[in-house]
């Protein structure tokens, strides 16, 4: 009689830890599911959000929908592992101490993605814009998480680490629409100086693409020892910069040839008296 009843004892029990383990199992599956859903879910509308603003990059944009995904399904993975009696906090603990030896090991490449994100996030440059950083300058060709694709004036490619470009003062030289540019000139002590300014504002306005507004300007800057140094301020599209820069020095020199305003050179004149 004993027997049967232990028999039968062990049976309910049996019975009751397979019962327990399906009803877990069944709610582990559906937690799987949920969460497998939820995250996609909580991605797509993160992704809606950041989308509608203009400072989210979309590098950055998919990297927090990414994150917020991954971190939706790490939480459902630990309810999945307390449903089968796993003590989470002493995993917590290991994965914890497991994520300090590996940001410490890679210290270097989290802080390049730190940068990185920060960079995407406030935008100092984009793509295309001509930076100087240090003693780096060029066009930025790429921007990823952990580096900055860089092409010099002389067609170098250079890959610049996140960090060591986040942590310098960037200078942006196509941020704006417009830039001004100044265009300086010597002319002798002997030559007419409103001549030589009206010369100026003549080829100003000969060039389209020198801005009306703000309007150019010429102005007598220094009087050197061998010049009166004179100068023409004009604006204009940033992308006219270098080439105005080089046509107008050509149309300068041109011009004062063909004014008879002379370009001196450096000189002195050595006087000697005989006693």
């Amino acid at each position: 009689m004993d027997l049967h009843v232990q028999a039968l004892n062990a049976l309910n029990t049996a019975i009751t830890a397979i019962t327990n383990y399906g009803l877990n199992f069944l709610a582990a599956i559906l937690l799987l599911i949920v969460g497998w859903f939820g995250s996609r879910w909580v991605a797509r509308l993160l992704n809606r959000g950041l989308s509608r603003l203009k400072a989210c990059d979309e590098m950055l944009r998919h990297f927090l929908t990414s994150a917020a995904r991954y971190g939706v399904l790490v939480l459902v993975g630990i309810m999945v592992l307390e449903k089968f009696g796993v003590q989470t906090a002493s995993l917590i603990t290991i994965l914890g101490a497991a994520g300090l030896a590996i940001g410490l090991a890679l210290q270097g490449t989290l802080q390049n993605i730190a940068a990185g994100i920060m960079l995407l996030a406030f935008r100092p440059f984009k793509v295309g814009d001509y930076i100087v950083a240090g003693s780096l300058a060029g066009t930025v060709e790429g921007l990823s998480l952990f580096l900055t694709d860089i092409t010099t004036p002389e067609g170098i490619k250079v890959v610049v680490p996140n960090a060591e470009l986040w942590n310098k003062p960037i200078t942006n030289y196509s941020a704006n629409p417009t830039r001004r540019q100044d265009f300086p000139v010597g002319i002798s002590y002997a030559d007419d100086v409103d001549a030589a300014l009206a010369v100026l504002l003549n080829l100003a306005g000969e060039d389209d693409r020198i801005l009306a507004d703000p309007a150019p300007q010429a102005m007598v800057t220094n009087l050197g020892e061998s010049s009166v140094d004179i100068q023409l301020r004009a604006w204009m599209k940033a992308d006219d910069f270098w080439p105005l820069k080089w046509d107008m020095a050509r149309k300068i020199k041109l011009a004062m040839d063909a004014s008879g305003i002379t370009i001196p050179f450096p000189q002195r004149d050595i006087h000697i008296h005989q006693a």
